[in-house]
């Protein structure tokens, strides 16, 4: 019988969500009270976010808000809000500002058409300016909403009709990154060098992979070659929904390699919410090593 992909078009999220392991000091996240400090107000096409007296412990907890946030944004269809950002009472610990800053960029780099802060804590200020200083970002602070909102309403929006993009490669682009190994039952994936600039390649590419895999009708394992790959922001959000969906229908188990890449340390901070292990390794012997590993783990369970 063909081999079925289960298709999942939204994702969901449980009531409370806590990491596979953390410290007494790592607070539970509630995504439901996270729902409700997240507002849309279509008008003025604001995207209001209030952060206030919420604490920042760890990395896990800023994945497990920003994968929220770029959830709520993808449900309203609408690729460019203005973000409206509540800081009164924030704190965002040393453990966390890595994560907070990348994943708060990327973000704003998707879907933000400008972004304001208000009531920051001196603390959080001096943090936010100093970040905007390395990274070459205007940090737009405020001491109140009113003077907040007056600053958006002074920028220029940026939405046009429902954008459909344009794709930016072929099915040769594809069919000569992907082969399959009877032998070693390995599906060989090449990223190297590959940039998604948004959810039209992301789709083209998985379309092609799962179409593959259908005709072959069993699952294999994943070898991933991320080496020079580039997921931009606009095409994260996508990127990660296809390649959960596809794991979790196809794969005995996922290996991937990249040496030292931006695009790897993402999907590190990502796997810690996601729910998936990032598996990723230097060179692809290492990451031919670990799939050793899962067969003989799987072997072993037989």
């Amino acid at each position: 019988m063909l081999y079925a992909i289960a298709y999942k078009t939204d994702p969901t999220f449980p009531n409370t969500l806590l990491p596979m392991t953390r410290s007494d000091t790592t607070q539970a996240i509630d995504m439901a009270e996270i729902d409700r400090r997240i507002a849309f107000h279509d008008t003025e096409q604001i995207m209001e976010v209030d952060f206030s007296d919420f604490r920042f412990d760890t990395s896990y907890t800023v994945n497990a808000v920003y994968d929220r946030l770029e959830a709520r944004i993808e449900e309203t269809g609408e690729d460019l809000w203005f973000f409206l950002v509540n800081l009164n009472g924030t704190r965002i610990d040393p453990e966390a500002w890595t994560a907070y800053s990348r994943r708060g960029r990327a973000l704003n780099l998707a879907h933000s058409m400008g972004s304001v802060r208000f009531d920051a804590s001196d603390e959080t200020r001096e943090q936010i300016l100093r970040a905007a200083n390395t990274e070459a970002f205007d940090p737009n602070l405020f001491s109140d909403r009113d003077a907040a909102i007056a600053r958006l309403a002074g920028l220029p929006g940026k939405r046009r009709k429902r954008v459909v993009h344009d794709p930016n490669y072929t099915l040769s682009d594809f069919v000569r990154r992907l082969s399959f190994d009877d032998t070693t039952v390995i599906m060989d994936v090449d990223f190297s060098h590959f940039t998604f600039h948004h959810s039209r390649d992301v789709d083209d590419f998985y379309d092609y992979i799962e179409e593959r895999i259908k005709e072959t009708d069993r699952k294999w394992f994943f070898l991933v070659n991320l080496n020079g790959c580039r997921i931009l922001p606009a095409a994260w959000v996508r990127y990660a929904h296809r390649g959960k969906r596809l794991n979790e229908a196809a794969s005995l188990g996922t290996a991937r390699f990249a040496a030292g890449s931006e695009t790897a340390e993402d999907i590190r901070l990502r796997a810690e919410t996601q729910g998936f292990r990032p598996n990723i390794r230097n060179t692809r012997d290492e990451a031919l090593e670990l799939i050793e590993e899962m067969r003989a783990e799987i072997l072993g369970r037989c």
